[in-house]
C-alpha cells in the first residue's frame, strides 16, 4: 500500500479514542481493501473521519463518486479485477436509495461486497429527522432485504463485530453477493472499549477446496466416452480457465463462450467457436445443434435469457448437458441436465486435467499442445497478428471492413484491438454498445490457456442490464489495475445518466478511455422498436458534444467520425496519460445491432 507523503510526525494530530468506525476500517485494512466508494454526508461522516486517518498511515482510503449507484459500480469494478471485497457507503435516506441500482446489479453479478449505509441517529428514531430512513421513516433496510445476502441494523455497539463479521462472511461466501449494514451516526461514532480487531479475517475466510467426487467421477466418465464435446465456459469460470483451456485441448472440446464469460477466451483460439447467447455467433448456434455433438458442458454458467439463447431447450438445455457450478442456484435452471457437479471449479478442472495428463493415451496431446503455445509465444507481434484467424464467423463482415463515413459501429469495434495494446480491459454498457461489443469486438490474446484468476479482458453486466454500468465499473477497474488502460464503451444515452463519474477518474489520474457510441438516441430501443413493429417512439437525443462536454470537466476529447479519424489518434500518447480520455464516436445509427434474439422474445411476449 502506498505509504504517506507526509511523515506522520509532521501530520496534524487527531486526539481519538477508538471508535466504532476505525474498527470498521481496521477490519478493510486487515483484508487488504484500499478503498471504499461512496459519497459523503452527515450521518456517514463518523466513517469518513475514520477513512482520513486510515489514509495518513498509508491505508484503505475514500474515493468519493459523483452518485450513490456510481460508487457501487466502481466498488464491482475493483473486486471483479482483484478478487478483494469491493466496498461502497451513503448516507442515510436519499443516498441509500440512490445507490440501490449498484448494489442490486453487484446481487445480479455475485460480487462479493460490503455496502454501508447510514442512518440518522438512534434518539432521533421515529421523530422526523432529516432523511430519516429507519423503520419508522424510509425504511432502507427493509428495501435492501430484496438484493443482499445479508441484511441489519446495527442498534448497538455491542453488535457490530459480530455483525460485521456476518456481514463479510456472507458477501464472500460460497454465492458471493453484496451484504448491507445499516449503522445509525451515534453507533458509528461511539467510543469503543476494544482498541484492536479480535478475529483473523483472512483464516475465517480460507475456503475448503471442496468437489463431490462421485459427480466428478461421472463427469470424467461421460468426457472419456464423449466424441464430439462441447465446453461453454460463463464468467464464474474465470478461477479455473487455465485447467479448463488445457482440458478442452487434451479432449479436442469446441469452446463457446456465454456473453459474460467472453474475456476468458482468446478469439484466436482453434478451439473457439464463438458466442452462445443475445449479439452471439451463427457458428456457436451452430455447432450446438450439430447432432454429432453428444456432450455439452457449462462450466460456471447463469443460464438467464440472454446466456441460453433464451431458454433455447433444443440445442442446449437438454439431456446432453453437464452443468458444472461453484454457486449453487445456478444449477436450479439446469434440471434437465444429466449431470450436475458441485464444489470448487478450480479443484474440480484442477483434479480432472491432472488425470488426462497422467492418462499415457494422451501424452502425444500435452506434448503437441504444449510446443503449440510455446511457439504463439515466441512470435512477435507483427508474427502473431499475420497469423490470426478466427474460427467463428460475423454477421455483417461488409460493415466491419467499411470505411464509410460515418463510420460503422462494426467497424470501430473491429479497430479497436488493433489500436490498444493487447493487456487493455475492455467494458461494454448496457444497450446497443454490448451488443456491437459481443459479437464484433476481439481482443488480440494470444494465451491460449487463458489468464489465472482474472476477471479477463472484456466484461459486461446483462443481467441485470444497468445503463452507465460500464462507466462507474472502469474507474473500478482502472483503480485495481493502474498499469493497464481500461477502455469503456457506453452510448449517449449511458453517459448522460452517468458520465459525470468522468471527474472521478480525471481526480484519480486513471487511464480510462471512454467511448461514446454517439447516434444521439437510444440505440437498443430504435432499432427494436423497428424489429419489433412498436411505435417508433422516445427514443431520440438532442445532438451533445460530448468531447466539449468532457473538455469542459477537465479531460481531452476527440470527436471521432470515420475510421481515419480513429487511426490518426495518438494511441501511445492517450495510454500513457495519467487521466481518462473521451472519444466521441459519430456512429453510424442505421446500422441494427445485432440483438435478434431479444426482439424475438419480445415478439412472442406481445403475442
Amino acid at each position: 500500500m502506498k505509504k504517506p507523503e507526509t511523515p506522520l510526525a509532521d501530520q496534524p494530530s487527531v486526539i481519538f479514542g477508538p471508535k466504532m468506525a476505525d474498527l470498521l476500517v481496521a477490519y478493510l485494512n486487515q483484508l487488504g481493501v484500499e478503498y471504499v466508494f461512496g459519497v459523503p454526508g452527515g450521518a456517514i461522516e463518523p466513517l469518513y473521519d475514520a477513512l482520513a486517518r486510515s489514509e495518513r498511515e498509508g491505508g484503505c482510503r475514500a474515493v468519493v463518486a459523483r452518485h450513490e449507484t456510481g460508487a457501487a459500480f466502481m466498488a464491482e469494478g475493483y473486486a471483479r479485477n482483484t478478487g478483494k471485497l469491493g466496498v461502497c457507503c451513503s448516507t442515510t435516506g436519499p443516498g441509500a436509495t440512490n445507490m440501490i441500482t449498484g448494489v442490486a446489479s453487484a446481487y445480479e453479478n455475485n460480487i462479493p461486497m460490503l455496502v454501508i449505509t447510514a442512518q440518522t441517529a438512534i434518539t432521533a428514531f421515529g421523530r422526523g429527522a432529516l432523511q430519516d430512513s429507519s423503520c419508522t421513516g424510509v425504511n432502507t433496510v427493509g428495501l435492501y432485504q430484496y438484493f443482499t445476502r445479508y441484511n441489519t441494523l446495527v442498534s448497538h455497539v455491542d453488535q457490530f463485530e459480530h455483525k460485521l463479521i456476518a456481514a463479510v462472511m456472507s458477501a464472500m461466501g460460497s454465492q458471493s453477493g453484496p451484504a448491507h449494514l445499516s449503522i445509525p451516526r451515534d453507533v458509528m461514532a461511539s467510543q469503543l472499549t476494544v482498541s484492536q480487531v479480535s478475529y483473523q479475517l483472512n483464516h475465517i475466510l480460507d475456503k475448503p477446496m471442496l468437489i463431490d467426487e462421485k459427480a466428478v467421477s461421472k463427469f470424467y466418465s461421460e468426457l472419456s466416452n464423449a466424441k464430439n464435446p462441447v465446453f461453454i465456459v460463463g464468467d464464474e469460470g474465470s478461477v479455473a480457465i487455465v485447467s479448463i483451456l488445457n482440458l478442452a485441448s487434451l479432449v479436442d472440446a469446441k469452446i463457446l463462450v456465454m456473453p459474460h464469460g467472453k474475456g476468458l477466451v482468446s478469439p484466436y483460439h482453434p478451439l473457439f467457436m464463438g458466442v452462445v447467447g443475445f449479439a452471439g455467433h451463427a457458428s456457436a448456434k451452430r455447432l450446438l445443434a450439430d447432432p454429432k455433438v453428444d456432450l455439452v458442458v457449462a462450466i460456471g454458467a447463469r443460464f438467464g435469457e440472454f446466456s441460453s439463447n433464451a431458454w433455447d431447450t433444443k440445442s442446449l438445455l437438454n439431456g446432453k448437458l453437464v452443468h458444472i457450478e461453484s454457486t449453487e442456484s445456478n444449477l436450479t435452471q439446469t434440471p434437465m441436465a444429466k449431470l450436475h457437479v458441485r464444489g470448487c471449479l478450480a479443484t474440480i478442472f484442477s483434479h480432472i486435467d491432472d488425470q488426462y495428463r497422467n492418462d499415457p493415451c494422451h501424452r502425444l496431446k500435452v506434448v503437441a499442445r504444449t510446443e503449440q503455445e510455446e511457439k504463439i509465444a515466441t512470435l512477435s507481434d507483427e508474427e502473431f497478428s499475420a497469423s490470426l484467424k478466427m474460427h467463428f464467423e460475423l454477421d455483417n463482415i461488409q460493415a466491419y471492413n467499411s470505411e464509410a463515413t460515418p463510420i460503422k459501429p462494426q467497424r470501430l469495434m473491429r479497430d479497436l484491438p488493433r489500436l490498444f495494446p493487447p493487456h487493455t480491459r475492455y467494458l461494454a454498457d448496457c444497450g446497443a454498445s454490448f451488443a456491437w461489443a459481443t459479437h464484433y469486438l476481439h481482443p488480440f490474446d494470444r494465451r491460449l490457456t487463458g489468464m489465472r484468476g482474472s476477471a479477463g479482458l472484456f466484461n459486461i453486466s446483462i443481467d441485470f442490464a444497468s445503463m452507465g454500468w460500464a462507466i462507474g465499473s472502469a474507474v473500478g477497474t482502472s483503480l485495481a489495475m493502474r498499469e493497464t488502460p481500461v477502455v469503456c464503451i457506453t452510448g449517449d444515452g449511458s453517459w448522460l445518466m452517468s458520465g459525470q463519474e468522468l471527474t472521478v477518474a480525471i481526480e484519480q489520474k486513471l487511464t480510462v478511455i471512454f467511448i461514446i457510441l454517439n447516434d444521439s438516441g437510444y440505440g437498443m430501443v430504435r432499432h427494436g422498436q423497428a424489429l419489433t413493429g412498436a411505435e417508433v417512439t422516445a427514443n431520440t437525443i438532442a445532438k451533445v458534444d460530448f468531447c466539449a462536454l468532457a473538455k469542459a470537466m477537465g479531460a481531452p476529447g476527440h470527436i471521432i467520425s470515420s475510421p481515419e479519424d480513429l487511426a490518426q489518434l495518438k494511441m501511445d500518447t492517450i495510454c500513457a496519460r495519467k487521466g481518462p480520455t473521451v472519444l466521441d464516436v459519430r456512429i453510424d445509427r442505421t446500422e441494427a445491432p445485432p440483438i435478434s434474439m431479444r426482439t424475438n422474445v419480445l415478439k412472442l411476449q406481445h403475442a
